[in-house]
């Protein structure tokens, strides 16, 4: 309780606001001082928990205003990606929940549909909000409502392809909308101070609107020379006040600022002005800071994105005790060993080149490193484009982001067998990022690609290897998934060998249960086989290595010389271990009374938890996999038939 009132004693405006219809109570001369007290309840609670940080700080008074001036929940508030939003939690309802986020049976790091009524749209992928908001439009204007649908869409979700497409129906639908620019980093034009502001809410009024209407009108009355011209005219005056927004303009709507995304007194007169204006659709560009307001995230907003628990007073991270390297920089180190002896590789990151180690890369081979924004579609079609010439181009992209350019892999790369390498990072289970960014299904929707190769690797040395022998292979795709996190500490190769294709290796020797795995469950079969013997059963442990193509040499021995075969992949439904399956029932490897079973993720989407904990509750642990073994042995009721004897 005491800390509490501490706590409370920093924020007592904060403390009065528990929903938004708290926050529209309050006056305007109040808020400055609220969001002040947002931005330091906000840091207090990242110090806690990790997170992102620098996002969320540069919103501040936009999420104030916003809220304080629509009727959220009823009014459509949608966040694109939503790392920005957790703000946004505090302000609906979730405060005492705040340091929660991303803890397991938390908050959700992103806003989330079944959390809250405030968060109409779930999203932590990035540039959907336009899509979504022109459907709530289009569906409140069948329904004849009248709610207002605001989307909230960063300058970098700005370079995907799909912001533009959802720009473009939006415009030529000219469905009542508004759309903010949250452009953190000047990447489209610079406030030009008192004069900007004054323009932006110039053009915002009624009154503008109002004469802009009727010139329209009375141009479309004159002939049509007449009307282009005038419309050529009042595109030309916007342009030569704002000094931008043309091209929003040509898309259809109407481009207000840019305004400073900090200061209330231009942000509430502008969006009120949007939101009473009986027009659609309307974009605001909006300039913020991000990490504004704390130190440490504003000298450094790449470190301070997303971050470990930290110091408030300092701003420093608390540090993992070092052990081994992770696999994102393993990955990164191969690649560059590989670069050096071949001047032909080059590496392509959308958007990631931290998270995928390709800054790492891209600080040796500048000329090399291509980051072509958040933009996975043209990150493959490019890709392909560089296998054509020659190239050895690595796509090194997150099993979850690769999802998005899932056409151009199949059309682009695969249909025409063009050899790019997919590095796919965060494969199976990431921990407190959740089922949003989990690496579930790219061997189910890789591995029903024909003429690829895929790869798994059980442990950093192995993935040194599938680098090497990626680089290899020039007749045809590949892919090599690897987990986020640390690897298991196993002696580095001094150069990464290439292995032999579609090739598994065994690692222990047994007569009654097979254990083969994909990747890096590797280790946890290794546990359950010494679990296993300890209760009589003699077992035999084998990596895979390849999903594609299979080592149908080493499933047919494993089949025919055990009673149990469990294949073990922390993956979904429908990869490895439905291949094996396949395999096995076509050539007639199930009619004598093979035991198989497939341990996979479960049919679900798995919320943020402790790494171990999601393993253990999949079954995908030592344990898990013993049970397997048990059950299909029918060990268990076999025991209890026993003991039910004796006593009789």
């Amino acid at each position: 309780m005491d800390a509490v009132v501490s706590r409370s004693s920093k924020t007592p405006l904060l403390d009065r606001v528990k929903t938004p219809d708290d926050l529209r109570k309050l006056a305007e001369a109040d808020l400055p001082q609220l969001a002040a007290e947002l931005r330091t309840e906000t840091i207090d609670a990242v110090s806690v928990t990790g997170g992102h940080l620098g996002a969320g700080l540069g919103v501040v008074e936009l999420t104030v205003a916003l809220h304080y001036l629509f009727d959220t929940p009823r009014d459509r508030l949608i966040w694109d990606v939503s790392h920005q939003t957790y703000p946004h939690k505090i302000l609906t309802g979730r405060r005492d929940r705040i340091r929660t986020l991303r803890q397991p049976n938390g908050l959700s790091g992103f806003t989330k549909r079944t959390e809250s009524e405030y968060d109409p749209f779930g999203a932590a992928h990035s540039s959907t909000s336009i899509s979504a908001g022109l459907g709530m439009a289009v569906a409140r204007d069948m329904s004849g409502g009248d709610t207002n649908v605001v989307c909230v869409i960063g300058d970098g979700a700005m370079s995907a392809g799909m912001a533009y497409e959802a720009l473009n129906n939006a415009g030529a639908r000219n469905e009542r909308l508004i759309v903010v620019l949250n452009d953190n980093d000047m990447s489209i034009a610079p406030p030009t101070g008192a004069l900007s502001s004054y323009l932006a809410r110039t053009t915002s009024s009624a009154s503008y609107f109002a004469v802009r209407d009727f010139a329209k009108q009375l141009a479309q009355r004159l002939p049509k020379s007449w009307e282009r011209r005038a419309a050529r005219v009042e595109e030309y005056t916007r342009n030569l006040w704002q000094g931008g927004g043309a091209w929003f303009e040509e898309l259809g709507f109407h481009y207000v600022g840019p305004i400073d995304g900090h200061d209330l007194g231009q942000l509430l007169p502008v969006l009120k002005n949007v939101r009473d204006a009986k027009q659609g659709p309307i974009l605001v560009h909006v300039m913020t800071k991000k990490g504004k307001g704390y130190a440490p995230a504003e000298a450094s907003p790449d470190k301070y994105h997303g971050v470990a628990k930290f110091n408030v007073v300092t701003g420093v991270q608390a540090k993992p005790q070092p052990g081994a390297p992770s696999y994102t920089r393993v990955f990164a180190d191969s690649l560059i060993q590989e670069a050096k002896k071949d001047p032909k590789i080059v590496a392509i990151t959308a958007a990631m080149p931290d998270g995928t180690g390709l800054d790492v890369f891209g600080r040796e081979f500048p000329d090399r490193t291509f980051d072509v924004g958040i933009a996975e579609q043209h990150a493959v079609t490019f890709a392909a484009g560089l296998a054509t010439e020659g190239m050895k181009p690595f796509a090194a992209i997150y099993s979850t982001f690769l999802q998005r350019g899932y056409d151009q892999v199949v059309h682009d790369v695969a249909i025409q067998s063009l050899p790019v390498r997919f590095a796919i990072d965060r494969a199976g289970f990431v921990g407190a990022d959740g089922a949003t960014h989990a690496g579930s299904f790219d061997l189910a929707y890789l591995g029903c690609l024909p003429n690829f190769v895929i790869m798994a690797a059980a442990d950093e040395a192995e993935l040194k290897h599938m680098v090497a022998t990626a680089a290899s292979i020039d007749d045809r795709p590949s892919a090599f998934r690897y987990p986020r996190g640390e690897g298991t500490g196993v002696a580095m190769p001094e150069v990464g060998e290439v292995l032999p294709i579609g090739k598994g290796r065994i690692l222990r020797e047994g007569t009654t249960v097979a254990l083969l795995s994909l990747g890096t469950r590797l280790g946890e079969a290794m546990k359950a086989a010494d679990q296993l013997a300890a209760l009589g059963l003699s077992t035999t442990v084998a990596d895979a290595r390849f999903m594609k193509p299979l080592d149908t040499d080493l499933i047919r021995q494993l089949a025919q010389n055990h009673e149990v075969l469990v294949t073990i992949e922390e993956g979904s439904i429908g990869g490895f271990g439905s291949h094996v399956l396949q395999y096995l029932s076509d050539n007639g490897l199930l009619d004598h009374g093979l035991k198989v079973r497939a341990k996979v993720m479960p049919d679900c989407f798995v919320d943020q938890d402790k790494p171990d904990v999601m393993w253990q509750k999949a079954g995908l642990s030592a344990a898990g996999i013993v049970e397997t073994v048990r059950d299909a042995l029918q060990l268990d009721k076999a025991a209890g038939a026993q003991e039910h004897r004796i006593r009789g």
